[in-house]
């Protein structure tokens, strides 16, 4: 609904807050040219534009101007507060790890409070965009939901969620069929639709009552479109599905499927896919080449055996790879059966430092760039595991539509290491599957970025 409206009204949220970042620059540069030597003018655009940059990046990756965010006015000030204070930080991170001591302190505290400010007036100004698009009744859709049930009442609660140009009016349905209260009114029963929409200057109206339930709505979408009203038809797919669904098109056949899968379509796969190989490829040349070399003399020092373990491991489409990883335990007999646990005695003190920094994952980059990984993934465990967990979570084998990866949104969200009952598998599951609906690039890159905090700050889970 008014997708090229909202795509719209994103571009100019985008535009007006990024004009403002370059203004609040400018000004202070301007006020203060007597100050600045003209010799440091490169140093100040290099600021300004990893500035920008940091900007445009948090703003994507935080979903600033996601549809969902910008359509409330609460939550599209709250997140641009958030994305804020993380630019603040990593602009002061700059200067601080440049050793930048060109660029005035007093220049940059001036920039930041003006953008501050900016950010501010951009806000009530978006404020202003929307109360106007709501008040024009040019711009406003007056619509009218037809009949009074469980996808009616989630249709009015979605309308009410992204209303900036659509004013829900009330419900038409039959008297007998209203079982509970609704704070907007019944405004008739169904005969008398089209004269209630007529008296309601209604543009549109929205059917939760098929064709197939009621075949007067034959007659109501003809009476409609006589009077050039717009009938559109909501089916209720729990006649048929349990569970929501995705409806796509086959030329003119619909054709629904249980979930959205993103990574199903070819050009989003290729993105994922460049990114592996960039990624992966610059920490084997810049990494990997000489943390080799390095980790394996420890793990010679304290125990001999394989500087590398590897284990079979299920991967996409449930066919298994051999996984790597730095060896951080002494060689036995139960390594492909049983799961690291903590204080676990296997595990060499060398290993223990390798487990706690992550750093014995570091070799699974070369499966990255051998396409049997990616990145970001759900991730993969052991054969035995997978046949035990599959028979404890019922959509457990569907985190494997997806390549297993290194990181996973499960992981940064706390749910890695040892895991001691079911809820934790299941809770596993549910974030994997999540991953895999709502996949794209940025939050690959986001996922990236929250895993390497989180191993500088520390994980209690990593043993």
């Amino acid at each position: 609904m008014n997708k090229q409206f909202k795509r719209y009204l994103q571009l100019t949220l985008i535009f007006l807050d990024l004009i403002m970042l370059v203004i609040s620059f400018i000004i202070p540069r301007f006020l203060f040219h007597g100050r600045i030597s003209s010799s440091t003018t490169y140093v100040y655009l290099i600021f300004g534009s990893y500035s920008l940059i940091s900007w445009a990046l948090f703003s994507s990756i935080l979903g600033n101007y996601a549809e969902k965010i910008i359509t409330q006015f609460e939550s599209f000030s709250k997140r641009s507060l958030q994305v804020f204070l993380l630019w603040i930080i990593f602009v002061l991170l700059y200067l601080f790890f440049s050793r930048e001591v060109q660029v005035s302190r007093f220049f940059v505290f001036s920039f930041m409070t003006i953008f501050a400010i900016g950010l501010f007036f951009n806000r009530f100004l978006y404020l202003g965009i929307r109360n106007y698009f709501k008040s024009k009744d040019y711009l406003v859709n007056n619509i009218i939901i037809l009949g009074y049930n469980e996808t009616a009442l989630k249709l009015s609660s979605y309308f009410e969620q992204e209303s900036i140009n659509t004013n829900l009016i009330g419900f038409v349905e039959d008297e007998k069929n209203i079982k509970e209260l609704t704070h907007y009114p019944v405004l008739s029963d169904i005969k008398n639709l089209i004269q209630v929409a007529k008296d309601y200057d209604v543009q549109e109206i929205f059917s939760t009552i098929t064709p197939e339930q009621n075949s007067y709505i034959y007659e109501l979408i003809t009476q409609a479109e006589n009077a050039c009203i717009r009938f559109k038809v909501v089916p209720d797919l729990s006649h048929f599905f349990n569970k929501p669904v995705v409806v796509d098109f086959i030329r003119d056949l619909p054709v629904l499927s249980l979930r959205s899968e993103p990574l199903d379509d070819v050009g989003n796969k290729l993105k994922k896919r460049i990114l592996d190989i960039v990624v992966s490829g610059l920490v084997i040349i810049f990494i990997l080449s000489w943390l080799i070399p390095i980790v394996a003399l420890l793990i010679l020092l304290e125990s001999r055996g394989s500087i590398f373990f590897s284990q079979k491991r299920t991967g996409k489409n449930n066919l298994p790879f051999n996984c790597l990883k730095f060896r951080s335990m002494k060689p036995n007999k139960d390594s492909e059966l049983k799961q690291a646990t903590k204080n676990d005695m296997r595990i060499t003190r060398v290993g223990r430092f390798l487990r706690k920094t992550s750093l014995d994952e570091f070799p699974q980059f070369i499966n990255v760039f051998k396409g049997e990984m990616s990145l970001v993934g759900p991730r993969p465990h052991m054969l035995k595991h997978t046949d035990d967990y599959s028979q404890i979570v019922d959509q457990y084998m569907i985190r494997h539509f997806l390549k297993p990866g290194i990181t996973g949104w499960a992981q940064i969200n706390g749910f890695r290491g040892e895991i001691t009952e079911p809820k934790q598998i299941k809770l596993r599951v549910q974030n994997d599957l999540w991953y895999l609906e709502n996949w794209s690039i940025w939050l690959d890159i986001k996922i990236l970025f929250l895993t390497v905090y989180t191993i500088i700050k520390g994980d209690k889970q990593a043993y």
